[in-house]
């Protein structure tokens, strides 16, 4: 599948970076929160996600990055709606594969189909 990826390889691994900044911030102030295992949980998967997307955007170039983070999306399982502190680390994951998706300006269209064809969890 092609995508209209209007961001350079730079740009999406500068971009990844700034995100993985944040979700390091957010892993030291977990202990702050008033649920710091659930928080630091949720963002240390942020940071894994966004770390994985910029190697494969380096290695392989913006087209697979997208198809290799649609294909990350769609294996996630469905948690939404379940209590805030449930599956951090899913809910980590899914928050930064859907901030990378508004960072390049991907069609919510493919999105929503990505998400549509995701499981529940069990």
């Amino acid at each position: 599948m092609e995508f209209k990826i209007a961001l350079s390889t730079e740009e999406i691994v500068r971009g990844l970076k700034h995100y993985r900044r944040i979700a390091k911030q957010d892993v030291l102030r977990a202990p702050e929160t008033p649920n710091p295992d659930v928080f630091r949980a949720h963002a240390e998967a942020r940071r894994e996600v966004y770390a994985k997307l910029a190697d494969i955007a380096e290695a392989e170039g913006p087209d697979a990055v997208v198809t290799q983070a649609l294909g990350l999306y769609q294996d996630l399982p469905f948690v939404t709606g379940t209590a805030e502190e449930a599956y951090p680390e899913i809910k980590g994951r899914e928050n930064a594969l859907e901030n990378f998706f508004l960072m390049i300006g991907l069609d919510p269209k493919v999105r929503r189909e990505a998400r549509k064809a995701r499981k529940p969890a069990e």
